[in-house]
């Protein structure tokens, strides 16, 4: 069965939509788009690198969305101006890997997979590293969750349970570099962040609790994932942008539905 591309295809979306949407919610929580995306963009670096160095694609990705990760918790602790720092480095980031590759002599690669994604093409490996990752995530936050969310909340009542809010932000900040890494086949660096953001912005609309949120963005990204494949199959659209409309529909018909909903109410 898994010989299937589609059932790879469709296993894989699945996969990253869980952990997207899991980490997505403390992504929105505490407005952190702009992370995503200089880790995301430094991923093409990665890229770069593995072409260079004759390394996996996986190793050279994790490792720069590792560092770049670890570059911006560092800055953050200083207490530089995060957007614009943020800012220059994700667009800094995606330019020295669009250079990098370039300069790589004889290097053949289609850029079109890794910034946009390439989901059709996921191996038995990239689907045992993509359900890895995603179970990773669960099991952290599963295992952190109060203290994540305390820290996400106040970080001063997080102080005052004994809990150390800089240690909950690298925790979520080494696993938002790890799903970049994983995530990289499925929707590619420029849309992993809408991926992350856009089913946890839709799942708001109609959680009351985290807990809800957290479950109810898994299922939209799910959804997202799996009726994206379906759309591109049938318009011959390229799965990555497909997957992403899709999730930016249901976030539409979400905001809609809660306005009516306020409306009648």
């Amino acid at each position: 069965m898994l010989d299937d591309f589609l059932v790879r295809a469709a296993l894989a979306g699945l996969g990253t939509a869980l952990a997207a949407g899991l980490l997505g919610c403390f992504v929105v929580w505490r407005r952190m788009a702009y992370f995503g995306d200089a880790t995301a963009h430094a991923a093409i670096l990665g890229v770069a690198l593995s072409l260079a160095f004759h390394l996996s694609v996986l190793t050279g990705v994790a490792a720069v969305a590792l560092v770049m990760a670890l570059i911006i918790f560092a800055l953050s602790e200083r207490g530089h101006g995060m957007d614009t720092v943020l800012g220059v480095l994700a667009h800094g980031g995606l330019a020295a890997g669009l250079v990098a590759v370039a300069l790589i002599p004889g290097a053949r690669i289609n850029l079109d997979a890794y910034l946009f994604g390439d989901v059709l093409t996921v191996t038995r490996l990239d689907l045992a590293v993509i359900w890895g990752g995603a179970l990773l995530v669960a099991v952290v936050l599963w295992s952190r969750w109060s203290a994540m969310l305390t820290a996400t909340l106040s970080p001063d009542l997080a102080y005052a349970a004994g809990i150390d809010p800089r240690r909950e932000q690298l925790v979520l900040t080494l696993m938002l570099a790890a799903v970049v890494a994983v995530a990289l086949k499925v929707v590619g660096a420029l849309l992993i962040t809408a991926l992350l953001i856009i089913p946890a912005a839709a799942a708001r609309n109609f959680a009351r609790t985290p807990e809800r949120m957290a479950a109810l963005a898994s299922a939209l990204g799910a959804l997202a994932a799996l009726g994206g494949l379906r759309l591109a199959m049938w318009f011959d659209t390229p799965v990555g942008p497909t997957v992403v409309c899709v999730a930016a529909g249901l976030f539409a018909l979400g905001t809609l539905a809660g306005q009516v909903r306020t409306m009648r109410g």
